[in-house]
């Protein structure tokens, strides 16, 4: 149904949207641009439109290209349901289960393989548009972007585990203002959400999950927010991703684990990350790195434990336990009021016999890390073949465990300059006491 530029892809006379629900919105599109022509007519220009995925399942074989702004491709349900969990499930219980798929307002995407690296060409919707004004406004809401399977690689994982397909969610080329990604679902693509050059970009109260990589902000921006989204990558990738951005806001996630990185900053400034809660079976849940400065860290509860799921056991990142829940690489940042909790086997623990490290100072100078607080627990490992049952045990395990030593604050030779503040005791802060102003958390009798 089309009235006045508010369009229903499943009464559009072009393509069948249960085919190929590409074939269709290239369509309109084309036909808002052929409508609308005009920049400046008495103070009337181009509004732009609306257009509507019901409820359904829409299969994507035809690549959907954005080139106008005011934009809005909106759904009425972001369908997210775990793909892994059901892919992971035994065959015998797959006849027993209530849903296969994800569902609500849902796009298949169908797409051939891109090649190599081409994530803009795996990509279901490309936005794409230079020149000046800098192409604005454009917003998806409330539907599901499903990249269905993954693929086999060289890792001897079994495919449905690799988070490896070609296929990206959202793929932003060029510079852009004011875009909204809020309310959506994205599962099972190598790359759900890609931006470049983003600025006052609001990615809010998604559901992004079992992807390779979630959130990527590539290129520069400023002045965006990642907030109130629920969250988690593979194991190769990043949840959230940001390069030479300032004033970004990272707040109020809760970011599950198998990340390789919760957050990742490169060359970020000026931004903050406060009252998140962040889950990691891996080192190097936040890392400010390449010269990431004047960032704050606030309010956030990091959580390391160790897989309890049985099919991704003995996958990490790569990382030993020296290189820190936090890392920074750059100078002036504040890390203040934050809770950590390391909760893992001590035997399991790499290189062996040695503590790991809580938050690590490697480069730069001037950070002011106060008033953190660390728990470390030793607890024996466990397993199970239920993602959720094994996660929430592993989770609320509090029983049967005995304290962790642990470097609450490491500051390596190449950063000098910082404060530590209340953040661990004596013997839990390396640092060189010339190079650094350090006050311990004091102890009974102190």
């Amino acid at each position: 149904m089309f009235t006045t530029n508010r369009y229903d892809v499943t009464g559009w006379p072009v393509g069948d949207p249960t085919e190929d629900v590409g074939e269709v919105i290239n369509s309109i599109i084309a036909d808002i641009r052929g409508r609308q022509t005009v920049p400046d007519d008495e103070g009337r220009g181009k509004p732009g439109a609306v257009i509507y995925l019901p409820p359904g399942d829409y299969r994507l074989r035809t690549q959907v290209l954005i080139d106008i702004s005011f934009l809005r491709i909106e759904g009425s349900g972001h369908g997210f349901s775990s793909s892994s969990i059901r892919f992971n499930v035994p065959d015998a219980d797959v006849p027993d289960l209530h849903e296969l798929w994800p569902g609500g307002s849902r796009v298949l995407v169908d797409l051939p393989p891109a090649d190599g690296d081409d994530e803009a060409g795996g990509a279901a919707f490309l936005v794409a548009r230079s020149g000046n004004p800098r192409i604005s406004s454009v917003e998806f809401v409330g539907f599901c972007i499903d990249g269905l399977r993954f693929a086999a690689d060289s890792s001897g994982l079994l495919p449905q585990n690799t988070y490896v397909n070609g296929r990206t969610g959202i793929y932003v080329a060029d510079a852009n203002d004011s875009f909204r990604v809020n309310g959506m679902g994205f599962v099972y693509l190598e790359h759900a959400l890609t931006i470049h050059h983003a600025d006052a970009l609001s990615v809010h109260d998604n559901f992004i999950a079992e992807c390779g990589s979630c959130v990527e902000l590539r290129g520069w921006g400023q002045a965006s927010k990642i907030t109130d989204n629920l969250i988690g990558a593979g194991f190769r990738g990043y949840s959230i991703y940001a390069e030479n951005h300032g004033g970004l806001l990272v707040t109020s996630n809760n970011v599950f684990p198998r990340g390789a990185s919760s957050v990742h900053f490169d060359g970020v400034s000026r931004s903050s990350v406060a009252n998140n809660r962040f889950h990691s079976f891996y080192p190097g849940m936040v890392v400010l790195a390449r010269g990431s400065s004047e960032n704050l860290v606030g309010g956030n509860h990091f959580l390391r434990d160790l897989e309890p799921w049985t099919p991704f056991l003995g996958v990490d990142n790569g990382r030993d336990d020296g290189f820190g829940l936090l890392r920074i690489e750059g100078a002036n940042n504040s890390v203040i009021g934050n809770h950590f909790s390391e909760v893992v086997d001590g035997a399991a623990l790499r290189p062996p016999g040695e503590p790991p490290v809580i938050v690590r100072l490697a480069e730069g100078g001037g950070n002011y890390v106060a008033t953190n607080h660390t728990v470390a627990i030793d607890l024996p490992a466990t397993s199970g073949d239920s993602a959720v049952s094994a996660q929430v045990g592993a989770l609320l395990s509090t029983g049967a465990s005995a304290p962790l030593a642990v470097t609450t604050v490491l500051v390596d030779p190449a950063s000098s300059g910082n404060t530590i503040l209340d953040s661990g005791a004596d013997a839990e802060v390396v640092a060189d006491r010339l190079a650094n102003a350090v006050r311990p958390t004091p102890g009974k009798g102190m």
